[in-house]
């Protein structure tokens, strides 16, 4: 089993020349020991247990394979905590595997259950050798994480080289021990109250828009696609635009936005980078509508979708916001729609908000339309993907343009702030390799819808540096930290 279990975590991706280090190998060693305890401690047989353990190892490893093809990153210890969301929501995750796959992975559970149920053992002798097992080795595990053995190792994050350095399970045994030493920051103060909201540099109306998906489709395909007006109206118009260098690719939506809500880049964040809700409940200072709740402002979340994804429900309340607005909430997709509220649908909800908003507001959406897999009836291949998902991009940048065209003539000074949250992995269109930036534009308005003209070149920016934009458009002298200014592409 242990032999299996090596040659197994020999094939994750990263691949590596060299031989795993020794501190990685022991900690595979004695994880999977502990995995094998767990299964003899319930079984009561040796063979279904060496079986069972040999077939999770398998499950970690084609799980983190399949990952680092689609989205260039292997497992880490944040995604155990989306477990439950798989459970919830099938469809949402299931869909991106192809059908022929789901079925052999069922017909193989299926099958497999059948054959191990004979050999549960009704001895007690063995199931007690189990747990005293289970009970060494993880208490061994725990006393080398605890006495510091392990320290020199994955000290500073590095998701690929660690994986390829020390292996699967060691690197996701680490990373989560890194993650829970890791501090809250010290609280952030909010911003001073703001005496003349009807100056240009005081926005009454703030509404920032985390668009799914969006991407500007030269960019990541090549080739001379029909242009998006609305986008390239806003870049015209702009106060300020250009890159936003975002850290995924083809998925976790929750890091840019973090990063736009909350204004810490990831070196300040360190292992907390890879799922930074997990740990924003501790950081809620720093979040944008707490912040400008100091200078006047009421905050909405608003969000086509679950809620719980993320636990959503629960953080955007505890960080500030003062209306939550969900699925529920939203015009119903029709009969024969789209599988989410379309943009354009979701902008007719954000007007709607902000007619009603009496006193300063912020309004931050995150769309849902443009989420994949872009597969249908018509949309098979790699063409038929990539048309579905101009399709849906349309209808977001149908959306920008109908958002600046109410805002021109609202009446209120205003900011509008749109972004992509990272670029789609489309099969056979798209990869995870080389850069990631998304397009950002921000437009200013003043009392009399006139569109207030900053920047004209294209600046780029991080998420966390796009949070510092939109509060130093309401108090100009606030500073924008240099760690808010990392380029990197993740």
């Amino acid at each position: 089993m242990l032999a299996a279990s090596v040659l197994l975590d020999a094939t994750v991706r990263p691949r590596s020349a060299r031989l795993r280090r020794w501190q990685g190998l022991s900690l595979h060693l004695l994880v999977m020991t502990s995995v094998f305890a767990l299964w003899l401690a319930g079984f009561g047989n040796a063979t279904a247990a060496a079986v069972l353990a040999i077939a999770a190892m398998a499950l970690f490893t084609v799980a983190s394979n399949a990952k680092y093809k689609m989205l260039g990153e292997p497992l880490v210890f944040s995604d155990l905590a989306l477990i439950a969301g798989i459970f919830r929501h099938p469809r949402f995750y299931f869909t991106a595997i192809p059908a022929r796959q789901r079925w052999m992975a069922a017909i193989g559970t299926s099958a497999a259950v059948i054959a191990l149920l004979p050999l549960i053992s009704a001895r007690p002798q063995p199931h007690l050798m189990g747990v005293g097992l289970l009970l060494l080795t993880s208490g061994a595990v725990w006393w080398l994480l605890r006495a510091g053995r392990f320290d020199s190792m994955a000290t500073s994050p590095d998701l690929t080289g660690d994986v390829a350095r020390f292996g699967l399970i060691a690197a996701l045994l680490l990373y989560w021990q890194r993650w829970r030493r890791t501090p809250d920051p010290r609280p952030c103060p909010t911003l001073a109250p703001i005496g003349d909201l009807a100056s240009p540099a005081a926005p009454q109306l703030i509404v920032m828009v985390q668009c799914e998906s969006f991407a500007d489709p030269v960019e990541i395909t090549g080739e001379a696609l029909p242009a998006l007006p609305g986008l390239d109206r806003a870049r015209a118009i702009a106060w300020q635009h250009g890159d936003l260098h975002v850290s995924g690719f083809g998925a976790y939506t929750m890091r840019t936005e973090y990063g736009v809500l909350f204004g810490r880049s990831e070196t300040a964040l360190g292992f907390r980078r890879y799922d930074p809700f997990l740990s924003a409940q501790g950081e809620a200072s720093y979040a944008l509508p707490a912040r400008l709740a100091g200078a006047g402002y009421q905050s909405s979340f608003v969000h086509p979708h679950d809620l719980r994804f993320y636990s959503r429900d629960r953080l955007m309340p505890a960080i500030g916001f003062d209306e939550v607005v969900g699925e529920s909430s939203i015009a119903p997709v029709p009969v024969g729609g789209g599988r989410y509220v379309d943009d354009r649908t979701l902008g007719a909800t954000l007007v709607d908000l902000a007619n009603q908003a009496a006193t300063p507001r912020l309004i931050y959406a995150v769309t849902m339309e443009n989420h994949g897999p872009w597969d249908s009836e018509n949309a098979r291949d790699a063409a038929g993907r990539l048309d579905a998902y101009l399709h849906r991009l349309r209808s977001s940048d149908a959306m920008l343009g109908d958002l600046i065209q109410y805002l021109s003539t609202d009446g209120r000074p205003a900011l509008l702030v749109f972004f992509g949250d990272h670029r789609p992995s489309i099969p056979g269109v798209t990869a995870p390799g080389g850069a990631r930036h998304t397009p950002y534009v921000v437009v200013r308005f003043d009392a009399d819808g006139r569109i207030l003209k900053g920047q004209s070149a294209a600046i780029d920016l991080t998420p966390a540096a796009l949070h510092h934009l939109v509060l130093r458009c309401v108090q100009p002298d606030i500073a924008m930290p240099d760690s808010a200014f990392n380029h990197s592409e993740g």
